[in-house]
């Protein structure tokens, strides 16, 4: 028997009892809630066995589909000298991390409708994950694996910050596999763009773009690491956005970037390769974008006086540019929404910045120039 429902999630129910094909723009509009929390309640409704069908979804607005991972990250703080051998008296930070998952929150928090397609365990990790992260995203697509952790970055910080020892516990989207993507067909074909980390194994990547192509999808590619560049797809004709760093284009393309020459015929390479957009982030350096019909532009970094906390910057640079992009601005304008993004992103003790809106990243832009 079905669960009592909140008054929210009744009014919800009662619209759709109404019109099974309302779509969540519409119930957004006549209840003054944003889309994503619309989505979420529905995703309630669903769970709690009142919505079986789901006609409202042919009318439904296209969704970013972000897939990798979603983990925790703890950050361990050791209070006086490291000893190893011993007990360290420490104290801790926990936040909801992951690539997919932090571009799908800051995409989220932008005001379209995202669904996460990730893997994880059947733990207190996930349950904490998914309260943070569900009224940004539809969680609904995360494959539960009982036998396996959620995904979980460990930091172990000295008494000034710096990091001592990392721990990376990922095995579990190893399970991110081309099956799992083929049970999601149908919301990959009706999605308005595919972002994809490498924190998936590389036959899952591969099999994305191949789907993007047919499908005539965009497909955007975010690399994590420069260990996991040798994910990347072995034909990379038809990717839409490549967004990576230095330091991961120098493992790809096996070469030093030692000046701005280096950094523009890096960016060149990706373009020889089918890439349509290619950005090449550079830390303080900024960050340099192109594309063919374009050019290639740098974009200066904006100094930040306080940094507060580095994490989730790279990811919010990321979701600017795929934001922007969408929304149809020019390349200039795209970089500068994700060195905006990013920037403010670093002044704020969140992994994403609680502040994020569209109406705020238009503020911001406008304040930078």
């Amino acid at each position: 028997m079905p669960e009592k429902l909140t008054e929210k999630e009744q009014v919800i129910f009662d619209l759709i009892r109404k019109n099974p094909y309302i779509s969540q723009q519409e119930l957004a509009e006549i209840l003054g809630l944003s889309r994503p929390s619309i989505a979420n309640i529905i995703s309630g409704l669903i769970k709690k066995g009142n919505i079986i069908g789901r006609a409202y979804i042919l009318n439904e607005s296209q969704q970013v589909i972000c897939i990798g991972g979603a983990n925790i990250d703890r950050k361990l703080h050791i209070k006086d000298m490291a000893q190893l051998g011993t007990s360290n008296p420490i104290y801790s930070t926990q936040s909801a991390g992951g690539v997919a998952r932090n571009i799908a929150e800051n995409i989220g928090r932008l005001g379209l409708e995202v669904s996460l397609i990730s893997t994880r365990g059947n733990d207190t990790d996930w349950s904490y994950i998914e309260d943070s992260s569900s009224l940004y995203m539809n969680l609904e697509n995360v494959a539960s694996f009982p036998e396996k952790s959620t995904g979980s970055y460990t930091a172990v910080l000295d008494s000034n910050g710096e990091l001592i020892i990392a721990l990376a516990d990922m095995e579990v989207y190893e399970a991110i596999s081309p099956d799992l993507m083929l049970k999601n067909d149908g919301l990959l074909s009706r999605s308005k763009c595919i972002m994809v980390d490498l924190n998936c194994p590389k036959e899952t990547i591969q099999f994305l773009c191949h789907f993007a192509k047919n499908h005539s999808i965009p497909i955007v590619l975010i690399p994590v690491s420069s260990p996991k560049m040798n994910r990347l797809p072995d034909e990379l004709d038809g990717v839409t956005w490549l967004i990576t760093n230095r330091d991961e284009s120098e493992t790809y393309f096996n070469t030093e970037i030692k000046n701005e020459e280096d950094w523009k015929n890096a960016l060149e390479k990706w373009l020889s390769l089918g890439i349509s957009n290619v950005v090449i982030t550079n830390g303080k350096k900024g960050s340099m974008v192109g594309n063919k019909d374009e050019g290639i532009f740098h974009v200066p970094s904006i100094e930040v006086n306080e940094i507060v906390d580095v994490t989730g910057a790279g990811d919010a640079f990321s979701s600017a540019v795929i934001y922007s992009w969408i929304e149809g601005k020019s390349l200039l304008e795209i970089a500068k929404a994700g060195t905006i993004n990013a920037a403010k992103t670093l002044q704020s003790a969140y992994t994403v910045r609680h502040d994020l809106s569209a109406e705020q990243l238009q503020k911001d832009m406008e304040e930078l120039s």
